[in-house]
C-alpha cells in the first residue's frame, strides 16, 4: 500500500502514543486536562497549603505527642505526592533539562528535597532545612493565571526596571557617603563607615524610617528632608511603569480573547 493508505510503522505508532500520553500527563498536572485537570489541579494547591500551614503549626510549643505524629505522617505523604508529579513532570517535558533547570523545576525540586535529604530523621528539628520548605508556596503560581499576566508585564518593561534599578543603587551609595559625612563626627557609633551608612539610606530611600538610625546635624537633617523627597519619586517610577505595563498586558490579552470571540463563523455549503 502506498500514499494516504499507508499504515504508519510499530516504532512510528509507539512514539506517537508516547508523545500523546507525554502531553496528557502534562495537562493533566497543570490542571488542562478536560477529565482529570481540575481535580489535580485542586488537589495539589490544597497539599502545597495544608504543607505550609502545617510548617507553622510544627513551630508551636507544648504540642501533644500525636499531633507530632501526625505532622510527621502529613509531612511525608506530601512529599511521596510532590515526588510522584517532579518525576512524572521530568518523563513528561518535551525538554527535561530545561525543565530540570527552569524556574518551577527548581521550585518542585527543593519542595521535596529537605525531607528526602533527612530520609529517616526529624525534618522538623533542623531549622534551615525547615525553612527552604516554605518555597512549596511558589508552586502556586502555577496555578495562578494572574502570576503569569504579572510576569510577562515585567518583561515588558525588565529594560527600564534595571536602568532604574541600577540609577537607584548609584543614589543609595551617594546618599549612604554623604549622610556619613555628615553625621560621623556627631555620632561615631551609628555613621562608623559608609558601609554602615548603608542601612539608614535604605531604609529612608525606601520610606521605610524604623527610627533606630537618624540624623542630629543640621546638615543631616537637611540632607535628609531631600532624601525623602526624591525617595517617593524612586518608589513611584517602578510602580508606574510595572502599573502601566500590567494595564497594557491586561487590554492585549483581551482584545485577543475579543479577537477570537468575534471570528466569523465557518459557512456551511451552499450558503
Amino acid at each position: 500500500m502506498t500514499g494516504s493508505n499507508a499504515r504508519p510503522s510499530p516504532a512510528a505508532a509507539r512514539a506517537d502514543r508516547h508523545y500523546h500520553r507525554r502531553r496528557r500527563i502534562l495537562a493533566v498536572l497543570d490542571g488542562y486536562d478536560p477529565v482529570f485537570g481540575r481535580a489535580v489541579a485542586l488537589a495539589i494547591q490544597a497539599l502545597i497549603i495544608v504543607s505550609v500551614v502545617s510548617i507553622a503549626v510544627a513551630t508551636m510549643p507544648n504540642l501533644p505527642p500525636w499531633l507530632h505524629r501526625a505532622l510527621l505522617i502529613e509531612e511525608w505523604v506530601v512529599v511521596v505526592i510532590f515526588l510522584a508529579e517532579y518525576v512524572l513532570r521530568v518523563y513528561a517535558a518535551p525538554h527535561r533539562l530545561r525543565y530540570i533547570f527552569s524556574f518551577f523545576g527548581l521550585v518542585d525540586l527543593m519542595s521535596i528535597l529537605p525531607t528526602l535529604l533527612l530520609l529517616g530523621y526529624d525534618v522538623r528539628s533542623i531549622r534551615a532545612l525547615r525553612a527552604m520548605r516554605v518555597l512549596r508556596l511558589f508552586k502556586l503560581i502555577r496555578y495562578v493565571k494572574a502570576f503569569e499576566r504579572l510576569g510577562r508585564a515585567f518583561a515588558r518593561v525588565r529594560d527600564e526596571l534595571t536602568v532604574f534599578a541600577a540609577i537607584a543603587i548609584i543614589i543609595l551609595y551617594f546618599c549612604a557617603t554623604a549622610i556619613y559625612h555628615f553625621e560621623h563626627e556627631a555620632q561615631p557609633e551609628a555613621f562608623a563607615s559608609i558601609p554602615k551608612a548603608m542601612w539608614w539610606a535604605i531604609v529612608t530611600l525606601t520610606t521605610v524610617g524604623y527610627g533606630d538610625v537618624y540624623p542630629i546635624t543640621v546638615g543631616g537633617r537637611i540632607f535628609t528632608g531631600m532624601v525623602l523627597i526624591l525617595a517617593l519619586g524612586i518608589i513611584a517610577v517602578p510602580t508606574g511603569l510595572l502599573a502601566t505595563a500590567l494595564s497594557e498586558q491586561v487590554h492585549a490579552e483581551r482584545n485577543e480573547e475579543g479577537g477570537r470571540g468575534s471570528a466569523p463563523a465557518a459557512q456551511e455549503p451552499g450558503d
